[in-house]
């Protein structure tokens, strides 16, 4: 490992020799291990109650006064009495204390609602490892402690993936990972942020050994005027005038009536590959799939799943004796990877005893197609497909965007449509609906792998009204988003969330919160291509980046300055 360093940067040790002497719990004066203290206190709550029931039970039927008890009785009162004292300070106490230490406010119901979904997006198996939320003024443990475990980090003694399990502080446990990270790299991670973070919220669904997190400015743009409805929308980048241009498609829009956007299509597919001996038999259980008549049964198998997951339709695609067999759903509000797979696991538990002879290879056999640009995704969807609109007039085409109808569908077409396709483009016929897609993944939550196939896009531009006015439009086959599951429970993300009304689980209408978050994506985009596609048109997209995305000093005397 090399020699430590004589002092470590003051940003991940300055916790680590603060002393603290916590308040006083109901199970800090306990002699024996907790889970051993719980065993026998219930064991002798119940056991004694037991005892006494029976007693005045046998009492009452041989006419024995009930005030006339035995030295036996009398111990098992007392033992009742003391057992009923330790579990109402155990789970009362405690638990006020966990409440007022944890200081997370929450809305039960919203709660309750998400928990629902995860449930049956198969996230209820997740161990919570660290139940309560540990801030930095919650150590239990003195320095050297915390020393000792670091050094046997460092040594490969104690594996860092363990640390949550073992400390039982989430906090703590990136703490002294992110010390012996450095010890053994040598390297600073000063500039990375540590504190201010719950790392509770990312047990077990989000990030495993933690260190830190990084900061994503978020800015927003808006109001987008989408369905009658005003959107202020959330974007994290790092990028300049993404926000900026975003925004004054937003203000095109919003001055011309706003935009219009349909939902198409809703359902989360998962491909399974399966293999059997011969070709036949692969295409046997094909025609078995696609038959109608066995939908139903299928249905009723796939939804068995979640209350939330509905099966939609079976497409099969063989490769020799390989059948890859693409289910659809409905998902609810989440984004429902965790949920197809878990239906389609019972489909094939199910199909088993009709098809002993199948082999399946692998849950995703990649024709879903999940994180990877594909033709299928493009021509049936995935997720949500999206189409939206607006008609931006030619008055706010020359003020607003300073440039001219005929300009915007000329540069439409040969950069969007042909140039793409010169380019072989899958999906890409648009002009950067991947950067908006991105802030608004990364800002509410969402998977920002999942960018891929939820950036195809094809942008469409037409003069109409005699060539007087505008019309634009975006088609999105494969947006992939939920308000429920995985970063959406993170408090920033739950914000934005929050910001653009479609927060959680929606109640009276499951699943209508990730619709309208996805079409509020598609609206975005269209503002998006809007505003860049018109600073091409009009020459301006070198001079504004150069403005608000780069410095304005001269590198080429700063190079021969050095």
């Amino acid at each position: 490992m090399g020699s430590l360093p004589a002092k470590p940067p003051p940003s991940a040790t300055r916790h680590l020799k603060k002393p603290f002497s916590p308040p006083p719990k109901a199970s800090d004066a306990l002699p024996l291990p907790l889970y051993l203290t719980n065993f026998i206190f219930f064991t002798l709550f119940f056991s004694v109650a037991y005892f006494l029931l029976h007693r005045w039970r046998e009492k009452i039927r041989t006419s024995t006064p009930l005030h006339i008890v035995t030295l036996t009785e009398i111990s098992a009162i007392v033992s009742l009495f003391a057992s009923f004292i330790y579990l109402l300070g155990f789970f009362g106490i405690d638990f006020v204390q966990s409440i007022i230490y944890r200081n997370i406010e929450s809305d039960e119901d919203d709660e309750q609602d998400d928990l629902d979904l995860l449930d049956s997006d198969n996230n209820h198996n997740i161990p919570k490892i660290c139940p309560k939320l540990m801030d930095e003024s919650s150590k239990t443990v003195s320095s050297e402690e915390d020393e000792e475990i670091i050094k046997s980090v460092v040594n490969g003694k104690t594996p860092s993936y363990s640390l949550e399990s073992k400390l039982g502080d989430c906090y703590r446990a990136a703490l002294i990972r992110r010390e012996a990270v450095q010890r053994v790299t040598k390297r600073s991670l000063e500039g990375l942020p540590l504190d201010g973070f719950d790392y509770n919220s990312i047990l077990g669904q989000c990030c495993e050994m933690p260190i830190g997190y990084v900061q994503i400015p978020v800015g927003i743009a808006g109001p987008l005027l989408l369905n009658g409805c005003e959107f202020v929308v959330p974007m994290a980048t790092t990028e300049g005038c993404l926000v900026a241009s975003t925004n004054r498609g937003c203000k095109a829009i919003y001055t011309c009536g706003g935009a219009t956007a349909i939902l198409v299509k809703d359902g989360m597919t998962r491909a399974p590959v399966v293999r059997f001996s011969t070709a036949k038999r692969a295409a046997d259980l094909k025609f078995f799939l696609e038959d109608p008549l066995h939908f139903d049964t299928l249905a009723v198998v796939f939804n068995k799943s979640s209350r939330f997951a509905r099966l939609q339709r079976i497409q099969c695609s063989m490769a020799g004796k390989n059948l890859y067999i693409r289910f659809t759903c409905s998902t609810g509000d989440a984004m429902g990877m965790n949920m197809v797979s878990k239906g389609v696991q019972n489909v094939l538990d199910f199909l088993q005893s009709d098809f002993p002879d199948m082999d399946v290879i692998g849950i995703s056999g990649n024709f879903c197609s999940d994180k990877k640009p594909a033709a299928v995704n493009w021509i049936e969807g995935r997720g949500k497909s999206v189409v939206c609109e607006a008609v931006i007039t030619g008055d706010v085409v020359k003020k607003v965007l300073k440039t001219t109808v005929a300009a915007l569908v000329e540069l439409n077409m040969l950069k969007n449509l042909a140039g793409s396709a010169v380019a072989g483009a899958l999906g890409g016929f648009n002009a950067h609906a991947a950067n908006i897609v991105s802030a608004i993944f990364i800002a509410t939550g969402q998977d920002p792998a999942q960018n891929i196939e939820s950036s195809h896009c094809i942008t469409m531009m037409e003069a109409i009204n005699g060539g007087q006015d505008l019309h634009i439009s975006v088609t999105m086959p494969s947006i992939e988003v939920g308000t429920v599951g995985g970063g959406t429970q993170l408090a920033s993300q739950s914000a934005c969330l929050n910001l653009l009304g479609v927060k959680g689980a929606n109640k009276d209408s499951p699943g209508s919160n990730s619709r309208l978050l996805s079409t509020i994506v598609a609206g975005s985009v269209l503002a998006g291509e809007l505003s860049l596609m018109s600073a091409i048109s009009a020459g301006q997209l070198v001079k504004s980046h150069m403005k608000y995305n780069r410095s304005n000093r001269d590198m080429s005397i700063i190079a021969c300055q050095n």
